[in-house]
């Protein structure tokens, strides 16, 4: 049998920065706190907290101080920043600069004055900081439904969380041209990370090839949910799995191949574990 682990899937490039910021502090020192899951892969997560990565809530910025904190790639709103100064506590930003430059064009755009409005999952790290540049203004939606509801008489301002699928990205912007009032202007802003948006037509081309496939990727992951939706709709033997213990090896009774695919958020040495639980069966 067959097993191919995708060339493309892995961590992109602000996942890969933020982790490699992570080891580099972590081998000169004992610990380091972490303003959330530093990924959303639960194996990734628990490997790091060996080594001395500890997770903690914006709540715990009330109790620590005088110590060092590494911000992850999906960026901080300012209070954050704020908040980190006022209790001195030493921040090593490894914010995504995709992420960075998406919070300053959103910042300006906020200050300039229009109603700032952010296609993006609501309550996500990244949306949160985006918000947090209009000082909890902007307005968040998640598909068309919720932009039917959007006041067409005034100027709008769109923007997208940068991992968010381009084909609902312009669904949502053809639908605001059509309805945007006479008088009120509209602007978009196309901040998908092409690196994240590229993987749809590539796994969806991978998960073809293939006769079953094992998607891995974290339960927290809104990016692989929306990857494995994209090897479903074309290859309905899919399926998803956290690690190589929820691999039912029934799924590969008769097969000639398996392709192991996974999010922007799935380590490779995870991807290995699954081909290799399939291997030693």
């Amino acid at each position: 049998m067959l097993i191919e682990i995708d060339s493309e899937s892995g961590f992109c490039f602000g996942v890969t920065t933020a982790i490699r910021k992570a080891e580099e502090e972590l081998a000169t020192s004992d610990s380091l706190y972490c303003l959330g899951d530093i990924v959303h892969n639960g194996r990734e997560v628990d490997r790091l907290k060996n080594q001395g990565l500890i997770t903690v809530g914006h709540a715990d910025l009330n109790t620590l101080h005088d110590t060092k904190m590494l911000l992850r790639a999906h960026g901080e709103p300012p209070q954050t920043y704020a908040k980190a100064k006022e209790r001195n506590i030493q921040l090593i930003d490894a914010t995504c600069p995709v992420v960075l430059n998406l919070q300053k064009r959103i910042r300006k755009a906020y200050e300039e004055g229009g109603q700032i409005v952010i296609y993006g999952k609501n309550g996500h790290a990244e949306v949160v900081g985006l918000v947090g540049q209009t000082d909890g203004t902007a307005i968040v939606i998640e598909n068309l439904e919720d932009a039917k509801n959007l006041d067409f008489s005034h100027d709008i301002l769109l923007f997208s969380q940068t991992t968010k699928s381009l084909a609902g990205f312009r669904e949502i912007v053809n639908y605001i041209e059509e309805n945007i009032q006479e008088g009120a202007r509209f602007q978009y802003f196309d901040t998908i990370c092409r690196q994240v948006a590229n993987r749809i037509p590539n796994i969806k081309k991978f998960a073809t090839k293939h006769d079953v496939i094992l998607f891995v990727c974290g339960k927290k992951s809104s990016n692989g949910r929306v990857l494995y939706n994209q090897c479903r709709s074309v290859n309905p033997r899919s399926y998803m799995v956290d690690d190589p213990s929820d691999i039912d090896l029934r799924w590969f009774e008769g097969v000639k191949s398996v392709g192991i695919c996974g999010a922007t958020s799935t380590p490779k040495w995870l991807m290995e574990d699954c081909k290799k639980k399939i291997e030693n069966a």
